[in-house]
């Protein structure tokens, strides 16, 4: 296993989740943020599907033992997609990237409440101070001290934050879905179906995109598509509890990219709480080094994120 091999992967795969985000935040000032949904998850399919064949594996991904699990992972993270893009349609891409890692805190506290797994008070702790950072970044668009938010503001904030508690809950559905499903089974599958619900949603608003706006659909797709390989890759070379503490650096990626490309300057709000996030997130990720959680089902679980 080489450890830094797997550290890079899991880097690349980062900034090029991040690549996606950008070209979906520039395609959604022209479309609506359901429809680049179902670009990106159309567009990943032939993605997967090569990688699945380069590997000999499409076979052991098409094969599924409990089809509803998957229905339900494939709903959930089409909901999650679109809540997503919501969110990088009305907030700076930093802002969306800080929020979406209270993740991990949602899953301590959901854990706790559905899995009946015992939160200590380091633990405990850890999600309360990650919490305040996230309350700190939500406050300019929820309140009026900061002058008055938007309603679009407010919207991108709200569907933030609910995308992040809602892959709380995907990630400990996959928790019972490894252990009768293959990682290519769910890869592939989830993709299929949050092509179909997304593609349900075709009456609600889908418009004809001008065709640099179509040019950057598609590349989120395949994007979103070789992303996914790179972060399986990943746990291939490296454990799980040693690559995610380098989630966080997608916060210097989203905080280049969006001073770059989309002119916008991270508040000290921002910084500050994205800071306490991370600080939180990482008192998480040792503690459970020092519980001794099995980095096996780590690797199975955020591999499919």
């Amino acid at each position: 296993m080489s450890v830094m091999r797997g550290i890079g992967l899991k880097v690349a795969s980062l900034a090029v989740f991040l690549a996606m985000a950008s070209f979906v935040k520039s395609a959604t000032t022209e479309v609506p943020a359901m429809q680049a949904a179902f670009f990106r998850s159309l567009f990943a399919i032939p993605v997967v599907v090569g990688y699945l064949l380069s590997r000999g594996e499409l076979r052991q991904g098409l094969k599924m033992v409990r089809p509803r699990a998957h229905l339900i992972r494939g709903v959930l993270g089409a909901v999650t997609m679109m809540l997503g893009f919501t969110a990088l349609s009305r907030l700076p891409l930093p802002d969306a990237t800080a929020i979406g890692y209270a993740r991990p805190l949602f899953i301590v506290l959901l854990s706790a409440v559905f899995l009946r797994e015992r939160v200590r008070v380091f633990r405990f702790t850890a999600v309360a101070i990650g919490m305040v950072g996230v309350l700190i970044i939500l406050s300019p668009r929820l309140t009026m001290l900061h002058g008055v938010p938007t309603s679009a503001e407010k919207f991108g904030a709200m569907a933030a934050l609910l995308a992040a508690i809602i892959v709380a809950f995907i990630q400990l559905h996959l928790r019972t879905m490894v252990k009768t499903e293959s990682t290519t089974s769910i890869v592939f599958w989830f993709s299929v179906i949050a092509t179909i619900v997304t593609g349900l949603t075709f009456p609600l608003g889908w418009v004809m995109p001008s065709g640099w706006i179509m040019v950057q659909l598609v590349l989120a797709g395949f994007l979103g598509g070789f992303g996914q390989i790179l972060l399986t890759a990943s746990y291939r070379h490296a454990p799980a509890s040693t690559l995610a503490s380098f989630e966080y650096t997608s916060m210097v990626f989203a905080i280049l990219v969006g001073y770059v490309f989309f002119n916008e300057v991270p508040t000290w709000m921002t910084l500050i709480g994205a800071a306490i996030i991370v600080s939180s997130g990482l008192l998480v990720i040792h503690r459970e080094r020092q519980l001794g959680l099995s980095a096996e089902r780590l690797k199975k679980t955020l591999s499919h994120l």
